[in-house]
């Protein structure tokens, strides 16, 4: 009996077997599913004429969103190229926004200050349609890829910025005044004594903002750029099976933002070291 307890409760999670967590974690994704399956019978039902199931109306609606399987396949892999590239240049404006900020160039301090709270301080939609229709005609970019990348690389900047600041913040002066006594330069300082802590203290929230940066990408339909959303959208206007291409969407998103955590997991524990 006091096993059978134990699988549903347990004093230390960091020490649980592995059949606990498999048990816990099979029965949420049951509670999951039925969840789902209940909303889609509920919602399926009412439609179906006479003859009909909800197994087989689910899977001939299934079927003709496969009939479009290229369309769709198309948009999710642009979807991975616009989140990796727009992560690549959201960490770097979000590392030189936390330098600027930090800087004691009263210019480049103000200059972070004010990116971070205009972006953050104005909606994802509202930087899309100005950036791109406004902006954008200035500058001449038409590319919608780039265009795509650089105003999540913005947005997803700002946020950034402010977790890279918080962390260096955070690392004590008398470490830092410790380094300067053993002779260290400040770059060996950054790269061995800062960066080390900055980033196992940012990575959590770092992976949350990657999370949000691929999910924030599908806004970026309003602007006709084919991504997987988009492409999900144009296929439910054809065939109107809505409710089954946005499992089809919420299902492609899962699986993007799933490794996403676990590389946040493995990563979380390769810089795992005592304090």
């Amino acid at each position: 009996m006091e096993k059978f307890i134990r699988i549903f409760y347990s004093d230390n999670n960091a020490n649980k077997p592995f059949y606990v967590k498999v048990i816990n974690s099979i029965i949420v994704i049951i509670i999951f599913i039925l969840i789902l399956s209940l909303s889609y019978m509920y919602t399926v039902t009412p439609n179906l004429v006479e003859g009909e199931t909800v197994i087989g109306k689910l899977s001939e609606n299934m079927y003709k969103i496969y009939e479009y399987k290229n369309t769709i396949i198309a948009g999710f892999i642009l979807t991975i190229c616009i989140s990796l590239a727009s992560l690549f240049g959201s960490v770097l404006l979000g590392f030189l926004g936390a330098l600027s900020q930090l800087s004691k160039i009263q210019i480049f301090h103000y200059i972070g200050k004010f990116y971070v709270e205009i972006i953050r301080g104005t909606p994802l939609l509202v930087q899309i349609i100005t950036i791109y229709y406004f902006i954008g005609v200035l500058f001449q970019l038409n590319n919608k890829f780039i265009a795509g990348v650089l105003i999540l690389s913005i947005f997803e900047g700002a946020y950034i910025s402010e977790i890279i600041r918080a962390g260096i913040q955070s690392i004590s002066k008398t470490q830092i005044e410790t380094a300067r006594s053993l002779s260290f330069t400040t770059r060996q300082t950054y790269f061995y004594i800062i960066f080390p802590q900055v980033i196992r203290r940012t990575l959590p929230p770092l992976a949350g903002q990657f999370v949000s940066l691929i999910k924030d990408s599908s806004l970026l339909s309003i602007i006709a750029l084919s991504e997987f959303t988009l492409s999900v959208q144009n296929t439910t206007a054809i065939n109107f099976n809505f409710t089954e291409g946005y499992i089809v969407l919420g299902i492609g998103y899962l699986i993007l933002t799933f490794f996403i955590s676990l590389l946040s997991k493995y990563l979380e524990a390769r810089f795992l070291y005592e304090t």
